[in-house]
């Protein structure tokens, strides 16, 4: 049951970050901070990224009282980036180098060998 709680965990986080950049793309009026924060309020892509922000909270919670904090995080933020990257490219049409591409398939290998 961790595994299926840590897989939403991640997946959520993912999904928040992603659905904060969406919500960013949309032209609103941004010149000062309190504008940023305004918009932000009545922006219901961003709202949707705060909450699922919030569900990966309460499951990677979950997942910090089953697990260590030193094999927990490392998957978490890894894989996380990972998914974030590659739909960052397939959907936002963001370009990945082969830097980046060479930095995942090392997270990758990192996140096996810290798993193990």
């Amino acid at each position: 049951m961790t595994y299926i709680i840590f897989t939403l965990a991640i997946i959520l986080n993912a999904v928040a970050n992603i659905l904060m950049k969406v919500g960013a793309l949309k032209p609103k009026e941004a010149n000062d901070l309190i504008a940023v924060f305004r918009n932000m309020l009545v922006n219901p892509v961003i709202i949707s990224g705060v909450i699922c922000f919030a569900l990966g909270l309460a499951a990677y919670n979950y997942v910090l009282i089953k697990t260590d904090l030193s094999v927990a995080y490392p998957i978490m933020t890894s894989v996380g980036y990972v998914i974030v990257v590659l739909v960052s490219w397939l959907v936002l049409k963001e370009a990945i180098t082969s830097i980046q591409l060479a930095g995942m398939v090392l997270i990758v290998a990192g996140v096996w060998m810290v798993a193990r």
